[in-house]
């Protein structure tokens, strides 16, 4: 092999690197902003949060299967709730820096109808998963999803989990209000939620 061609080959793995390294650096997955051509519906504001107009929504899927501790779980079990639904791995540190906001704002919000839902994704086994949980003190169900299944449900086009760690929110009529991809604060989880959640 001549020198010219490995110096190419260390230039290209090199420019690979650089940009695995960068999308690390922005969130764990990859993804865009956008959910796909045409017209989606949704607007993404300044803090990065998309949402949708209430009668421009399109149905979330259902996502149901095994949880992580090996329970049954259907996320058509909470129509008439809003839905939070969030996408991690324990791998992920943005999912580890928004563990503890998630739980506290669940725990502010689940006796006022709304209810969380994890999706555990590309963990190769529960313990990792269950030690997360157990380290952040996360008390809501997560769906165990080692290959990324559930994520797929969602149409492209749509505000589906492009990113992980991704949040969804899920109005009270099972379609998609609003989401994040990216880690969130509490005030900015709470900003997500309260518009949803006094939509009669």
């Amino acid at each position: 092999m001549s020198a010219p061609t490995r110096s190419g080959r260390r230039a290209v793995l090199l420019t690979a690197t650089v940009a695995t390294a960068a999308l690390a650096l922005s969130a764990c997955g990859s993804g865009g902003a956008e959910g796909g051509g045409g017209d989606t519906g949704f607007i993404t504001g300044k803090n990065g949060i998309a949402t949708v107009e209430k009668d421009k929504r399109t149905d979330a899927p259902v996502l149901s299967g095994k949880t992580i501790d090996g329970k049954q779980l259907s996320t058509a079990d909470y129509k008439g709730k809003v839905l939070v639904v969030n996408v991690w791995g324990s791998w992920c540190s943005p999912c580890r820096a928004e563990a503890e906001n998630l739980q506290k704002v669940y725990e502010q919000y689940q006796d006022k109808g709304v209810e969380f839902v994890g999706i555990n994704t590309r963990d190769t086994n529960t313990t990792s998963a269950i030690n997360f949980e157990k380290e952040f003190g996360v008390t809501y169900p997560s769906l165990y999803d080692p290959t990324g299944k559930q994520m797929l449900r969602f149409e492209k086009g749509t505000l589906n989990p492009q990113l992980i760690p991704s949040t969804l929110v899920i109005d009270k009529d099972g379609k998609i209000a609003a989401r994040a991809l990216q880690a969130l604060g509490e005030d900015t989880l709470r900003g997500m939620i309260k518009p949803v959640l006094a939509e009669k």
